[in-house]
């Protein structure tokens, strides 16, 4: 521990205050994305899961030892049951500032007005395609409409914050890089291109074939859009760029061609 930290702080050997929590309760879900999980993908059997009251047990340890962030994943975290009672009780920490959620958006049209009234204040949002039969295909089981309509739902609950974020892959989706800005950039929602990321268990494609860089998807925008990188972006992995005419934003994820592994501040809890 450093002179200027205080007691509460978790510092990793790197010397890295870590002031961020991912929790994810469940390695379920309802969609199965060529990115992320084999179609036939074998889960944790439901007795080996840490119960929802160990999991706020665990949130409240770390936001007595600092940690003022944390986002709420899965898996589709909504598909477990009684989640919403378990945020509204990680939401109710003293000390937390922002408790966040990533979903596919299958489940909002019924839950989001309860996570709003339960302390979310940021959503990110995967969306692929804006075309039905191809999200079925990346998706393999998912219906575009659903997810339309969890979006209009968080944004009719009035988060704060939404966000939109895409992983692009070469063969499947490269070409809607813009069509998916503009539908972010015109509902005042931010929209973060991500990387693929080595994750998981894929039977579906060939990775280092379907890699889409970053550079790459950024100079596709900029024959559409005017970009002005945002000075003094901290506290998460994306680079966001303003958009002339626009209040939302462009984000880049870019694991593996601008690696942010030296900034990391987080901590991750899995199920």
């Amino acid at each position: 521990m450093t002179d200027e930290a205080s007691s509460s702080e978790l510092i990793d050997p790197q010397g890295r205050i870590i002031d961020y929590l991912r929790i994810s309760v469940t390695d379920r879900c309802d969609l199965r994305c060529v990115y992320c999980m084999s179609e036939k993908m074998s889960f944790l059997p439901r007795a080996q899961l840490l119960t929802l009251e160990e999991i706020h047990r665990l949130a409240r340890i770390f936001v007595e030892m600092g940690v003022g962030r944390i986002r709420i994943t899965g898996g589709e975290p909504l598909v477990r049951r009684n989640v919403v009672s378990l945020i509204q009780r990680i939401g109710e920490l003293p000390g937390l500032d922002k408790l966040c959620l990533t979903t596919n958006a299958t489940q909002l049209p019924r839950h989001a007005k309860q996570l709003k009234a339960a302390g979310v204040t940021r959503i990110n949002i995967s969306l692929d395609s804006l075309r039905p039969d191809r999200f079925r295909r990346i998706t393999r089981n998912g219906d575009l409409n659903r997810v339309l309509r969890g979006i209009d739902a968080a944004i009719e609950a009035g988060f704060p914050h939404i966000k939109i974020n895409a992983v692009i892959l070469k063969g499947r989706n490269e070409d809607e890089v813009i069509d998916l800005a503009r539908f972010a950039l015109q509902r005042d929602l931010d929209i973060s291109y991500i990387e693929e990321m080595p994750l998981g268990q894929i039977d579906d494609h060939d990775r280092a074939e379907s890699f889409c860089s970053s550079d790459e998807i950024l100079e596709q925008l900029q024959q559409t859009f005017r970009l002005q990188p945002c000075p003094g972006e901290g506290g998460g992995p994306s680079r966001y760029h303003a958009v002339d005419g626009y209040r939302a934003r462009i984000g880049f994820i870019s694991p593996h061609s601008h690696n942010f592994c030296a900034s990391c501040n987080r901590v991750r809890l899995t199920a």
